[in-house]
């Protein structure tokens, strides 16, 4: 990843424009491009095309993530690379280890982005098999394990575990600060705001709010932060990442719940530290336990190796 501070001289200019110079992406039509494609970060938030014309201040940080997973113009199909492996495959299942930077499934308002689910379309349907049905989702930028159906009856029964709270669901964390105690329960109440497309903290008598239950365990302190292991009892969307921020503990490289008690963006990452880490639910067909876990990937790993060097 390059990056490039902005210097008095180049305070006011439009981030597109600096992003032009000779000593960058030498165009404006690169530096449009690259923010289309999800490969720029301001101030380690992800910038997009209508961040074009924003002006920089000095001291602002400007970063190019050229080989982002997702960020390839050309789109190729599962199994044809190494940035989107196969855990597991049978003829009822699939479980992918997702790379932060692709959607798990396709959304409206990012059309062109790719996600695991149409790459896994493509690589069932040149197998003369039907498209994957979707049994649950992680967020673009959190890494991990992801489980798809390959039948309406295998979806049906993945999607009962999940709803019965019988499938298990752990991830890793980096958080500011250091919870404690050094394990625990985080329950509260969470209503989703469909027009700010977030997660917020509500009240009891609140008809929207739905309860959100986490299991955490504090699995090595860092410089600053914590590496900490979070199993999911209810599965709301942005569970962690809300629940860590009402407690001070904001994951590291969080951008839209960074609000709040606590510190936030003193350490650098391009995304939320959070990743899917262990998966494990019966076999819809046949029964069985089946239980995955992913190693954190380099990015992840490298956060956690700086944070120990400067303890």
């Amino acid at each position: 990843m390059q990056q490039w501070r902005v210097g008095i001289g180049e305070a006011g200019s439009r981030l597109d424009k600096f992003l032009a110079g000779h000593d960058r992406l030498h165009s404006r039509a690169r530096a449009v491009s690259a923010l289309r494609r999800g490969k720029i970060f301001l101030n380690d938030r992800e910038a997009t095309a209508s961040d074009a014309g924003r002006l920089l201040d000095a001291g602002d940080i400007v970063r190019l993530w050229m080989d982002r997973p997702g960020s390839s113009r050309t789109r190729r199909a599962l199994g044809e690379h190494h940035d989107l492996p196969i855990v597991f495959e049978d003829d009822a299942l699939v479980v992918l280890n997702k790379p932060a930077g692709l959607l798990a499934v396709p959304l409206e308002a990012r059309g062109e982005a790719r996600s695991v689910f149409e790459d896994l379309k493509d690589y069932l349907l040149r197998r003369g098999r039907r498209r994957p049905l979707v049994v649950h989702r992680i967020d673009r930028d959190t890494s991990g394990l992801v489980v798809f159906a390959k039948s309406a009856a295998a979806r049906e029964g993945l999607k009962a575990q999940f709803k019965r709270r019988e499938a298990e669901r752990v991830y890793l964390a980096v958080v500011y600060g250091h919870p404690a105690p050094r394990s625990g329960t985080w329950r509260d109440r969470l209503a989703w705001d469909e027009r700010a497309l977030i997660q917020r903290e509500t009240h009891s008598r609140d008809p929207r709010g739905k309860e959100a239950t986490s299991q955490y365990r504090v699995v090595e302190r860092l410089r600053g932060a914590a590496l900490v292991e979070v199993r999911l009892v209810s599965g709301r969307r942005h569970q962690i990442r809300l629940q860590a921020r009402l407690r001070g503990h904001t994951l590291v490289g969080e951008q839209r719940y960074s609000a709040g008690p606590g510190p936030f963006k003193t350490i650098a990452f391009p995304r939320q530290a959070l990743h899917a880490w262990r998966l494990a639910f019966k076999h819809p067909v046949a029964g069985r336990e089946l239980r995955f876990e992913a190693p954190l990937p380099d990015d992840m790993q490298g956060l956690i190796e700086r944070l120990r060097r400067t303890r």
